[in-house]
Parts: C-alpha cells; sequence; structure tokens
C-alpha cells in the first residue's frame, strides 16, 4: 500500500511540476435507481449533481482528474397502487483517467468512492429517514464521454456510474447496488485541456 501512495504522490509531483494545472466546476442532471436484488417495479428517479473537479496533465493528451460531487441518487416505486421513492445524497470522490482528444472530444475512467450524507423514503406524504439501513459508503466505476469547447472553456459531458458495491445494510445474501447516469455541463478555468 505504501508503494502504491508513495507513485501516486510521484504521479502528482511530476504532473503538477511539468504542466499546468486547471480546475473547474461542473453540475447536471442524475438518473437513478438500483440494480440487484428485488429490483421490480423500481423506476428512475431524476436528481441533481454538482461539484468541482481538478485536471492534472499526465502526458500526451492524459491526465488524471479526482472531482468531489455532490450527487442526489435513489429510485422510485410506483407499483399495484403504492408509488414513494428513496431519497439518498451522496458525496462522491471519483478519480478518473481521462484522454483529451486535441478536437475537444475526451473519455474517461475510474473508481468512484461516495460517502452516504443522508437518505430518507418518501410515501404517501409521509417521509421517514432510512440512513441507518444503508452503508455508509457506496465504490463504483465511472465511464464518460464529453466534448470541450476551448473558446469558451465550457463542456458537455455523460457518465454511468456502475456500482460495485453492496449498499444493503444487513441485508444477508441480498444484493442492492446503485445505478447512476448524468449528463451535465461543465466549465475549466484558465483555458482548456490539452
Amino acid at each position: 500500500m505504501k508503494k502504491l501512495y508513495l507513485l501516486l504522490l510521484t504521479v502528482f509531483s511530476l504532473a503538477a511540476a511539468n504542466a499546468q494545472v486547471q480546475f473547474g466546476v461542473k453540475a447536471g442532471a442524475n438518473f437513478s435507481t438500483f440494480t440487484g436484488d428485488n429490483s421490480e417495479g423500481v423506476k428512475t428517479k431524476v436528481g441533481f449533481n454538482g461539484g468541482a473537479f481538478v485536471a492534472l496533465p499526465l502526458f500526451s493528451s492524459f491526465s488524471l482528474q479526482p472531482e468531489v460531487v455532490y450527487s442526489g441518487q435513489g429510485f422510485k416505486v410506483d407499483e399495484q397502487g403504492a408509488s414513494g421513492s428513496l431519497n439518498a445524497n451522496y458525496l462522491n470522490i471519483p478519480v478518473l483517467f481521462k484522454y483529451n482528444n486535441p478536437s475537444g472530444f475526451l473519455a474517461e475512467t475510474g473508481p468512484q468512492l461516495g460517502f452516504l450524507m443522508s437518505a430518507k423514503i418518501k410515501s404517501g406524504g409521509q417521509s421517514e429517514d432510512y440512513k441507518d439501513f444503508l452503508n455508509s459508503t457506496d465504490f463504483s466505476w465511472a465511464f464518460g464521454i464529453g466534448y470541450l469547447v476551448k473558446s469558451v472553456n465550457i463542456g458537455i459531458d455523460a457518465r454511468y456510474n456502475l456500482g460495485l458495491s453492496n449498499i444493503a445494510k444487513d441485508s444477508g445474501d441480498e444484493k442492492v447496488k446503485n445505478s447512476v447516469f448524468q449528463v451535465g455541463l461543465f466549465y475549466v478555468f484558465g483555458g482548456g485541456t490539452e
């Protein structure tokens, strides 16, 4: 573990010394649900995401992009006359390996660690805290594409966060995982990503 930490520290140091580090902000919409056992009748819930990122150029057209993003997730249920929703708010920290094409197109992938901030179940005008029934952390893998208009430093992106860890606490053999599709806009301060 120490060797991996030292390797990452060295990469960050070299990237910062040899290239311009860029900062940005992002915001968009989430289309979330969950996959796994007992997911019948579960429908997509629309939420919001927003946060900030730093782009650390590595070499040629590649960069490492850590982010801190608020993400409103969960799902809706509408079956046999019963309707309700689970609203789960996460603070997600993806660390993405990113390819930046000179044309402005980009592709990204990497791990994401999520921290559950709150969770509530809403049904029939009632709201109940549900945080104690969910694990406090979530691990997922992100896949994304986008396009940056370099003349104005504004871009659009789409990302899918594939849940890898079970979010249900004390669920026995039952597996429940987050599934989130995101679309949004981002702004890069001080110039487009090269």
